[in-house]
């Protein structure tokens, strides 16, 4: 797990100590940030509309305290919801730019290595379509959740770990693209290093939540994967 971590952050340092990998940051940094206004509002409205379902009526002391707590999970629930939907879409959207940030990171650790030479549009459409597979299951981890939803603890638990496992085939797609992995390659990868990926996912969640530093989270993670070359060179260590 603390690999996982650690591999997170030398991505998000590199990412902005290589002039070359700035330049590419740059160019999409009005997409990135584009999408995450829209989404911010989104989060608020959906928090907003949880809140007044979980806050409990009623006139004994404890019901403030509950109504607080009811109001922390509205919001990380909500902040979490717009994480995910703020990587799927920008990972399609900004794909061709998070191909070249890649290329130029394994040029720079001295891979072998190809540009994706593919239009804008089937690079796009080629990252939409491999998130349909993870979206669904997100989807059960949701369904899941909702058989919780008036106990609102366990249910943010559920969606947020399912979450983190939506976000790591979202992180990965870029460099397991590259290496032309299928998807039952990616989920064994993922299944081999469960201790990586919930430490990297984790990471790239925790972050997600921090205003400005959120926008960074996915060119800092294609980065970071990149440094590592085939994902066969994952650490296969199962220790935290």
């Amino acid at each position: 797990m603390i690999e996982g971590v650690s591999t997170f952050f030398s991505g998000l340092i590199m990412l902005f100590g290589k002039a070359e990998l700035r330049a590419v940051l740059w160019r999409m940094l009005g997409l990135l940030a584009g999408l995450m206004l829209v989404l911010m509002l989104a989060v608020f409205f959906f928090a907003d509309y949880l809140a007044s379902i979980w806050i409990p009526e009623g006139d004994a002391w404890y019901w403030v305290i509950v109504g607080y707590i009811a109001s922390f999970l509205a919001g990380l629930l909500s902040v979490v919801v717009g994480a995910v939907a703020f990587v799927a879409l920008a990972s399609a959207a900004a794909a061709p730019w998070l191909d070249t940030l890649a290329y130029r990171t394994e040029k720079i650790m001295g891979f072998a290595t190809v540009e994706n030479d593919a239009s804008w549009a089937n690079q796009a459409l080629a990252a939409a379509i491999n998130s349909i597979r993870p979206l669904f299951g997100l989807l059960l981890w949701g369904l899941l959740a909702l058989v919780f939803f008036w106990f609102p603890p366990l249910m943010t638990v559920i969606w947020t770990y399912g979450s983190i496992q939506f976000l790591n085939y979202e992180l990965f797609d870029t460099q397991a693209s590259r290496k032309d992995l299928k998807f039952s390659a990616r989920k064994a990868d993922m299944k081999k290093n469960r201790w990586f990926w919930l430490g990297f996912g984790g990471t790239s969640l925790l972050l997600m939540v921090v205003p400005i530093l959120n926008i960074f989270v996915l060119p800092a993670a294609v980065v970071a994967l990149a440094q590592k070359g085939h994902p066969e060179s994952i650490s296969t260590t199962q220790e935290g």
